[in-house]
């Protein structure tokens, strides 16, 4: 079996959930076996200095045999989340003005010179991580 027939066979359910900078992958897998499987995956983006960017990535793997305690224990411990703190989302990033040190000062630095240079990002396309 040829990279082209087990990436077909792995292939078999996903959805995405999109976060700001994150990025969830959860995806149903297949085991040589066929029997199925569940991946989640977090992939986070971070800026370098030069505007260039990278994303780092994390897996988990979870089986059937964990379904029921794991969806379970991940109930259990949103809802305690959920009752102490509320679903208000308590951070500096997500208030509606915040801005970034960095993007503060860029923002003065192009008000005071009129002739600098902005960097768009009308050419930037999505990338899909499945080909990462």
């Amino acid at each position: 079996m040829n990279n082209n027939d087990m990436m077909e066979r792995e292939e078999i359910f996903s959805k995405v959930l999109r976060a700001g900078r994150r990025t969830y992958f959860f995806d149903v897998r297949a085991t040589k076996a066929d029997d199925y499987y569940l991946t989640i995956t977090e992939s986070k983006k971070f800026t370098n200095d030069d505007g260039s960017f990278h994303y780092k990535k994390h897996k988990i793997y979870i089986y059937k045999e964990d379904f029921s305690e794991f969806k379970d224990i991940l109930a259990e411990m949103t809802d305690y989340i959920i009752e102490k703190k509320g679903d208000e989302v308590i951070s500096e990033r997500h208030q509606k003005d915040f801005k970034k040190n960095y993007e503060v000062e860029n923002t003065e630095a192009t008000s005071t010179n009129e002739n600098s240079s902005h960097k768009s990002t009308e050419n930037f396309t999505d990338v899909d991580f499945d080909d990462i």
